[in-house]
């Protein structure tokens, strides 16, 4: 586990400069090494150019720079998947929810975004053999959607013990896009006391920045703070190995004369920053379509799916 005594190996770096990086969630030097000098000064009180200095010296410690494609290669062996619990969806995404990347989910009011979410919350928990990685999860609620109840429906469905499957469900409300970006930022904490943290949930992503900045004239504004929002998720899934999940809101396009009318909110920022999108759309009844949208790999594709009492299953 790290601490701030790790950080003191850094040249530069003293008692009181690496509590404050500690207090900010920089608690190791991997920590330090993904960051900016703008993040690390403000977060410690110092100036940029020590800041960077720092930054380099945690980069030249962990060897973190060029490497091999090969080298690359063998660094991508060590990502996991995650099920969905459907063969049609993991199909789509190549065996499941990749580590060290971000997925998104976006579509329309009930087409199985939280769903899904709820029960990768449960499926993080299998035992590898069985398409999981035993490991727990955080999901952070921005709309009042999460319920435990749902769980303990999916928990049985898997064979799992619900009492257990809620315990290593931790779940945070998020009360307005400030509190997201706060909440999001201390996961680091948990993970350093030890919790085994394989999945972190936003559902949904975009819907407090967009009640809360409205008008063009905020929109630069919104962007940056969203921005700075995915690149914490992304420096999580990349330190600790760990999957990260979204969803995302759709909005109409009224010039749009010609295919589906509607697209994801949030722009080039989450569409750069997210490494899978999918889009759900519904079908009959209890039947869902699920399209890959984007992927750096992946061929696109759609599949069904379906909802009933016991979560997400293949139609």
């Amino acid at each position: 586990m790290s601490s701030p005594t790790e950080l003191e190996d850094l040249p530069g770096v003293g008692p009181a400069i690496a509590k404050k990086l500690s207090e900010a969630g920089y608690r190791s030097p991997e920590a330090v090494a993904v960051a900016t000098p703008k993040e690390l000064a403000a977060a410690a009180d110092i100036g940029e150019s020590t800041a960077t200095r720092i930054i380099e010296a945690a980069r030249e410690m962990l060897n973190i720079g060029f490497v091999s494609a090969q080298e690359f290669l063998e660094q991508r062996k060590k990502i996991s998947t995650i099920t969905t619990g459907t063969k049609n969806l993991d199909q789509l995404l190549g065996g499941g929810i990749e580590t060290r990347g971000i997925t998104e989910f976006f579509g329309e009011f009930r087409t199985g975004k939280t769903q899904i979410c709820l029960q990768l919350s449960v499926t993080v928990q299998l035992p590898e053999e069985r398409g999981g990685l035993n490991g727990e999860s955080i999901y952070i609620d921005t709309e009042g959607t999460f319920r435990p109840e749902r769980l303990v429906q999916i928990a049985l469905k898997f064979e799992l013990d619900p009492k257990e499957v809620l315990k290593r469900v931790i779940y945070a409300r998020a009360y307005n896009s400030d509190h997201q970006l706060y909440l999001s930022q201390n996961i680091d904490g948990l993970i350093e006391k030890g919790r085994n943290i394989k999945l972190v949930v936003v559902d949904s992503m975009v819907g407090h920045f967009r009640s809360e900045y409205i008008g063009r004239g905020m929109l630069a504004e919104r962007q940056q703070k969203l921005n700075k929002h995915l690149h914490t998720l992304l420096r999580l899934a990349e330190l600790y190995n760990l999957a990260v999940v979204v969803t995302n809101q759709v909005m109409a396009k009224p010039d749009a004369f010609f295919g589906d009318p509607t697209s994801p909110v949030g722009g080039h920022i989450v569409a750069h920053n997210c490494t899978t999108r999918v889009y759900l759309r519904k079908s009959k009844g209890n039947q869902r379509i699920a399209r890959l949208v984007d992927s750096p790999y992946l061929p696109e594709l759609e599949v069904l799916f379906a909802i009933d009492e016991n979560g997400v299953i293949d139609a």
